[in-house]
């Protein structure tokens, strides 16, 4: 079976990787052009690049797909039989999804229809799931609505950050993804249409990383901890200085709830010394803070933060 394979990051990657150790065809790699990044800004590859230069196999790096004839003609030529396409980054325009005689397959990061878009592994952390998966499908000119193949299901831990899910996910992606090129080789593939109930997983934005305080319960505030980890972190203000939380938990132990903590304004801090450490009141209970990270500083375990930037019992974060 002849593959063309279109993916940009490290989730793509463990696909790609799973294709060449199953001795697949690949006839080229698609990929989003480098990326200035750093101070030096530097031009980078993505994951999927540099794993195709060091295997050898050609990459493809257009600034845009629709539209771009010589393009489309490009991947005409190579003859696949099958695209496989894992968190490109672009939508793809029929004239490319009509290419391969086995259709364009897709490994999307959600058991769909749920999460479908940009950011599903992203969302099932941030809404506190505690079952995700991955699901193979192949592509139609909606986003992520086409005929679902194979999925597998894999519990969330109620530590685990996007980060590691992400990690987790990917290596699975790959084996389902190699699994699902044989059951189309042979005809024996599933096909499963996704129905009418569905949810979305959008972009993340910088402003969904502010903490409030106010409204939000100590689950939904570790869940949005959680799931911004590594991403960007979730952030919050104490005295005009901009502090990241890249690791919280919720406390169980009543020996840092005061008398009156029903009356105590959400954020304010009840204990902050490095024995124990920094909690937090919020809407329904404490928050443990476990990792943390200054302004204009490196993120490090909170009893050593506060070593070098003491902060005051009682002081509430915005």
């Amino acid at each position: 079976m002849n593959i063309l394979f279109m993916g940009t990051p490290d989730f793509a990657k463990e696909s790609l990787e799973a294709l060449y150790n199953a001795k697949y065809n690949i006839l080229g790699v698609v990929t989003n052009p480098d990326k200035p990044k750093g101070r030096g800004m530097k031009m980078i590859a993505s994951p999927v690049k540099e794993f195709a230069i060091e295997k050898n196999i050609p990459v493809y790096q257009p600034v845009k797909v629709r539209n771009n004839e010589e393009f489309i003609k490009e991947m005409q030529d190579l003859k696949p039989d099958v695209i496989c396409v894992v968190a490109y980054g672009k939508i793809l325009p029929k004239e490319i999804l009509d290419i391969p005689k086995y259709g364009c397959i897709n490994v999307h990061g959600s058991l769909l229809p749920e999460y479908r878009g940009a950011a599903p592994i992203q969302w099932a952390v941030l809404n506190g799931d505690k079952k995700t998966g991955i699901t193979t499908m192949y592509m139609d000119v909606g986003m992520d609505t086409g005929d679902m193949i194979l999925k597998q299901e894999v519990d969330i831990g109620e530590d685990e950050t996007t980060g590691e899910l992400w990690d987790r996910l990917a290596k699975i992606g790959g084996k389902l993804l190699v699994e699902t090129l044989k059951q189309i080789e042979s005809g024996t593939a599933p096909r499963e249409k996704q129905g009418e109930n569905f949810t979305l997983a959008p972009m993340l934005n910088k402003e969904m990383a502010k903490i409030d305080w106010e409204n939000k319960t100590a689950q939904e505030i570790k869940n949005l901890v959680r799931g911004l980890n590594p991403i960007m972190g979730a952030y919050t203000f104490l005295n005009g200085k901009k502090i990241k939380f890249w690791k919280v938990d919720i406390s169980k132990s009543i020996e840092y709830a005061p008398d009156n903590i029903n009356i105590i304004k959400n954020g304010t801090i009840l204990v902050s010394n490095q024995r124990d450490g920094l909690f937090i009141k919020t809407k329904d209970g404490i928050l443990q803070v476990i990792e943390i990270q200054g302004e204009n500083a490196k993120k490090m375990n909170v009893c050593d933060f506060l070593r070098g930037n003491p902060i005051n019992e009682f002081e509430i974060f915005e």
